[in-house]
């Protein structure tokens, strides 16, 4: 008996103002302060939910990245809030500066990521996952460290990225988590291509979805994310030093418990600019489909793209993404 074909969906290019929407509203915060301190005040606002032995998944960049979110910020999160977490990554499905652990080791030095232990998931191998209700995947491929820690915050920089449109806290755990040489194969690679790169536009954002859909399951109520939307160049943070110039205005910092929503509110405070202020930002986004990452949440159940998005800087009052654009200032370096 055969089966069906596996079909992606549509419109990764298309983006859904928020009255075409519906559903619940989940509750995201946001302030503009691009600081430490802003940092912990919105980690104020979600953090509870952690609890037990805290993993922290940023990207720790390739070397000398000059996009990465500050150190020092992620520094004063750590000794401040959580004393006993760690900075937790896995290693590259690509040849590079991070694609064996003595590599990203060494790279994570030079990063200046050594005031506190740094996990690599996949150092000693893989566990499996299960994806509910997913449409490639019954399982995925993680670093085997990530069963170690029961809670996990997701501290995300969003931008661009060449294969996913945009880089948020669904690319940081759907491709993060993944380990290097299975999990992120299973995203990427078609059995048999030799193009290693061959998933492209709405399938991938599926895939990569479906795998930070086992990472939210695994996690429960004991995950939480931060994006931090600061030096958003189009290229992602493996790029490194070859990526493209920054040129979208900085805006903030966004935090919830729900990761569909800080997603969903990260490209609608990036849609609010005015056009030459985010041009090149959505024109990476649509051309990769991917807006498909959205749309494939809310399809899982991975949250709300309805949201009341509150401004902790002025009591917690809402506050409409055109709003808290509208003083952006041009990105200078």
């Amino acid at each position: 008996m055969t089966h069906p074909p596996i079909l992606p969906g549509t419109n990764g290019d298309k983006y859904v103002p928020y009255e075409n929407r519906d559903g619940e509203e989940s509750v995201v915060y946001f302030t503009n302060d691009l600081s430490a301190d802003g940092l912990l005040r919105l980690f104020d606002r979600v953090g509870a939910r952690l609890k037990g032995k805290v993993g922290v998944k940023l990207h720790t960049g390739e070397k000398d990245g000059p996009n990465i979110i500050p150190r020092p910020w992620v520094k004063k999160l750590i000794d401040e809030r959580l004393r006993d977490a760690a900075i937790v990554e896995t290693n590259t499905y690509y040849e590079g500066d991070r694609y064996t652990t003595p590599q990203h080791r060494q790279t994570i030095a030079q990063n200046g990521w050594t005031f506190c232990p740094v996990d690599i998931l996949d150092e000693n191998g893989v566990a499996r996952l299960p994806v509910h209700g997913g449409k490639w995947f019954s399982e995925m491929s993680m670093g085997q460290h990530l069963l170690c820690y029961d809670s996990l915050l997701v501290l995300t920089h969003f931008k661009g990225h060449t294969k996913g449109g945009f880089g948020g806290s669904n690319k940081n755990i759907g491709i993060g988590c993944a380990d290097g040489r299975i999990g992120k194969a299973m995203i990427h690679t078609t059995p048999g291509s030799e193009d290693m790169w061959d998933i492209s536009d709405e399938e991938f954002m599926e895939r990569m979805t479906e795998s930070a859909k086992a990472v939210a399951d695994h996690f429960g109520k004991q995950i939480v994310y931060i994006n931090v939307l600061r030096n958003m160049s189009v290229s992602c943070d493996c790029e490194g030093c070859a990526a493209e110039p920054v040129v979208t205005p900085n805006v903030g910092l966004v935090a919830s418990t729900d990761l569909l929503a800080v997603d969903q509110a990260s490209v609608d405070l990036v849609y609010a600019m005015q056009p030459h202020q985010h041009a090149d930002l959505v024109e990476r986004m649509e051309s990769r489909h991917g807006l498909r990452q959205l749309s494939y949440m809310k399809e899982l159940g991975m949250g709300n793209d309805r949201y009341q998005l509150l401004d902790v800087d002025h009591g917690d009052a809402r506050l409409r993404p055109a709003d808290a654009v509208k003083n952006v200032t041009p990105f200078a370096l």
